[in-house]
């Protein structure tokens, strides 16, 4: 029997973050994890590009084209959708977490989901760097598993 894990070495590898600014309070935490994990495993921050998008509902049109690029060995997705009055959040949610997901299944580039979607303001802070931990963070472990499983498997 063959047993593959992915490890958390960093080797050379390019990463690109993709980021929502709506709800950059949480946001801002959610980079600052991922930064902080992916610096502590060896990953120098010139090797890091982050891009900046509206909202969560543009992070997959953005991954897609990061993606096809070739230039990146994985892709960080950022953001936090919170429930308000309307059914918008349930569009939102929906549409991100489906245009990711296939992103993933179909493209060459490993790439995780880092976007919360939660009922309050209060609970995406938790996930953000309070006592939940830093989604942020987990997701930059996660992609480096990720690219070292990837290469194994290869």
């Amino acid at each position: 029997m063959t047993v593959y894990v992915g490890n958390l070495i960093a080797k050379e590898v390019k990463l690109a973050i993709v980021v929502a600014r709506f709800n950059e309070l949480v946001t801002s935490k959610l980079l600052g994890g991922a930064m902080d994990a992916l610096t502590r495993h060896g990953v120098p921050e010139e090797k890091v590009d982050v891009v900046w998008v509206p909202g969560a509902f543009e992070i997959p049109a953005i991954v897609k084209l990061l993606s096809g690029s070739e230039k990146y060995a994985g892709i960080i997705t950022l953001g936090a959708v919170v429930r308000g009055e309307t059914s918008h959040y349930d569009y939102v949610c929906n549409e991100v977490s489906k245009g990711i997901g296939e992103l993933a299944l179909r493209g060459q580039t490993p790439l995780v989901f880092g976007v919360l979607t939660t009922e309050t303001i209060e609970q995406a802070l938790q996930r953000a760097g309070g006592k939940a931990g830093n989604k942020g963070s987990e997701v930059a472990n996660d992609i480096l598993e990720l690219i070292s499983l990837r290469e194994q498997l290869q």
